[in-house]
């Protein structure tokens, strides 16, 4: 069996598993089925968009960050901080609170939408501004010791939060986080809308980083992942490259968490584990496949369709062993799949395609175009004459 015929076959199963466990645990109902899917598409969206900015530091500059956590729980917190409204309770406390603030246009319900443009670009640029400061620390060390160093920002973070109550609250994380669009619909249509919304930006994502990996830019990244020597040798700054790597990267996992924020309206440090925010989104990319995006998204989808399939068989009527012990066996399987396919398929679900440049790819298909016509055109004999 080849590669794309067995990565279909996964995606279809997980597909099958989405669809008919819940048709079984409802009885058959398709509007539950449906109701099910929104909020787990949703879900593969934000966190694809986080995975597709791993993927940036690690699939294509070759930055080991170990610290996807901190990166994302900075998006989700400062999103939530920026687009919330003041702090009004003795018992609840925070820093900022600009949403009212935010809707200064007096057209077009700008407070359904406005707020959380500022949102998300604060987002983006707070783990952006980061991930920068991290990178003149410690970008210029060795793998395994910038993966130390990142893991023990993303702990230090996570314990400020917290400690320090008056920042975001504290243990009790914000509540009430307000959504984009939330009061032109219902609730029952709104997670649709958010479906659409959260699709779109991963559409976005996927083609912004697509086009500027297919740039120089990005041949310069790839390039810095295969050997900095020979980057540094024909006049490349490599420390300046890989610092770019990094903060795009870092400033998509910010986008990532702000959207995560929007679509679950509470926040909190318990959320922002190593394990859901580190391990998991790195779990998706290597099974789906380091530099390519696509493999990231597929990955998110199959890493993700694990996981809610075991939260469905705790509907079911099961032995009380297997019931308590589910959330251990979700951790195993999701283990044994990461080890059959590095042992199996190391390149990942979707292996990363040759690129050389899109002019070149581009001369290559017309001169191939050419030689099919030529192949195809019927050659005349020449005419004989009379001897």
């Amino acid at each position: 069996m080849n590669g794309s015929k067995s990565t279909t076959m996964i995606v279809a199963a997980v597909t099958a598993a989405m669809i008919l466990l819940p048709l079984l645990h409802s009885g058959g109902s398709v509007s539950a089925v449906v109701n099910f899917l929104a909020p787990f598409v949703t879900t593969v969206a934000v966190l694809a968009v986080i995975a597709i900015g791993l993927n940036v530091q690690w699939g294509y500059t070759g930055i080991f960050n170990f610290g996807v956590v901190a990166f994302f729980m900075v998006g989700a917190f400062v999103a939530a901080i920026v687009t919330k409204q003041p702090a009004d309770s003795e018992f609840v406390q925070y820093v900022g609170g600009f949403g009212d603030r935010l809707a200064f246009l007096p057209v077009l319900d700008s407070q359904e939408w406005l707020p959380f443009v500022f949102g998300v670009l604060a987002a983006a640029l707070a783990a952006a501004l980061l991930a920068l400061l991290l990178a003149l620390a410690a970008l210029r060390l060795r793998e395994d010791y910038l993966a130390i160093t990142t893991i023990g920002v993303a702990e230090v973070l996570r314990r400020v939060t917290i400690e320090e109550a008056w920042l975001v609250n504290g243990t009790r994380g914000l509540t009430g986080i307000p959504r984009p669009f939330a009061g032109w619909f219902d609730a029952g249509v709104y997670k649709f809308v958010f479906l659409l919304l959260a699709l779109a930006v991963l559409a976005v994502v996927y083609l912004l980083v697509e086009r500027g990996i297919s740039s120089p830019w990005g041949r310069v990244l790839r390039a810095l992942r295969e050997d900095e020597d020979v980057v540094a040798a024909s006049g490349k700054n490599v420390f300046a490259f890989k610092v770019e790597g990094f903060v795009l990267g870092a400033a998509l996992m910010g986008v990532g968490g702000a959207f995560y924020a929007f679509q679950q309206g509470t926040v909190s440090p318990e959320t922002f584990t190593h394990f859901f925010g580190t391990f998991i989104i790195w779990a998706m990319l290597v099974l789906g496949g380091s530099g390519n995006n696509a493999g990231a998204i597929v990955g998110t989808y199959v890493i993700w369709g694990f996981w809610s399939i075991t939260l469905q068989l705790q509907g079911f009527d099961l032995p009380v062993f297997v019931v308590d012990r589910i959330s251990f066996f979700r951790d195993f399987l999701i283990g044994a799949l990461i080890v059959v396919v590095l042992l199996a398929r190391p390149q990942g679900l979707v292996p990363e395609r040759a690129r050389v440049s899109r002019w070149l790819e581009r001369r290559v298909r017309e001169l191939q175009q050419q030689g099919a016509k030529r192949e195809a055109t019927p050659v005349e004999s020449a005419p004989r004459t009379a001897e």
